[in-house]
């Protein structure tokens, strides 16, 4: 036999099975016997056919519910979701069975991969983090509920990835503002940046930022908004040097501070008490 019609012969009865369990799958979605379609989910299940069995559990569902069997059974259907990467509904059948049966042997690890299918939704930080905050609230619920699960060291790691997702996510919005040149948007977001990530490892940045837009703001005023602002510019320069004296950001630093100053020393004495 040649190595050609051998190969043909076994592609020919690949085609075949396959053709045969196709007919045999389709046959048995047209059946009412949900027994005998129970027992196939579970077969497809164990074969990693995760479409098949997710369709056969789906049409089972409603004749099992409110059994035992309908526990088991919505917790193989998040699964199938899962290993497909649907991870939209993964997360969405997960949530559900986690609120349906809290007191369910899986509810744990329910619990987990809601949390889980939703940091695999976390987009890169320039994007909406809806899901990463999502994500966040759910491994902090889990960890409270189950504080001594296997679990709970990388539900924690996975919580300090996203909030660092976060962290970035709050810097380029903010940083937004000042490339833009609005200057005054962008202390208010920058400043918010600071309040909510505090830890962020571009702070010294950020704090510089909000003196070089303080001392631009006040620059770009009209003259009865400059004494204010000016003065402003030069607590935002106390703070930064206080901060960061060794700064590499210094030099730019201290001669906004000199402009400042210099502007400040023009008003009157009168005006400069008054705003104080």
């Amino acid at each position: 036999m040649s190595y050609k019609l051998h190969v043909s012969r076994i592609l020919f009865l690949i085609l075949f099975l396959a053709a045969a369990s196709c007919s045999q799958y389709e046959k048995l979605l047209k059946s009412d016997d949900f027994q005998r379609q129970m027992e196939a989910a579970y077969e497809y299940y164990e074969n990693e056919d995760w479409v098949r069995a997710a369709t056969l559990i789906e049409r089972v569902l409603p004749i099992y519910q409110g059994t035992q069997r309908a526990v088991e059974l919505n917790f193989m259907l998040a699964n199938c979701y899962y290993n497909r990467g649907d991870y939209i509904l993964a997360s969405h059948h997960f949530d559900r069975f986690v609120r349906e049966y809290p007191t369910s042997e899986q509810a744990k690890e329910a619990m987990f991969m809601r949390a889980y299918c939703n940091y695999l939704l976390s987009p890169r930080p320039s994007l909406d983090q809806t899901a990463t905050r999502r994500s966040i609230d759910q491994f902090n619920l889990f960890i409270n509920r189950y504080p001594d699960s296997e679990k709970v060291e990388e539900a924690r790691e996975l919580i300090a990835e996203m909030r660092d997702k976060l962290l970035e996510k709050s810097f380029i919005s903010a940083r937004l503002y000042y490339d833009m040149e609005d200057y005054r948007a962008a202390i208010i977001a920058l400043k918010n940046s600071l309040v909510d990530f505090p830890e962020t490892r571009h702070r010294e940045e950020i704090m510089f930022m909000i003196l070089r837009s303080s001392f631009l703001l006040a620059d770009n005023s009209v003259p009865e908004r400059q004494l204010e602002r000016f003065q402003n510019t030069v607590d935002e320069y106390y703070a930064f040097i206080e901060e960061f004296p060794d700064s590499r950001y210094r030099d730019e630093a201290d001669r906004y501070l000199s402009n400042s100053l210099r502007v400040l020393d023009n008003y009157p004495i009168e005006d400069l008490s008054q705003e104080y």
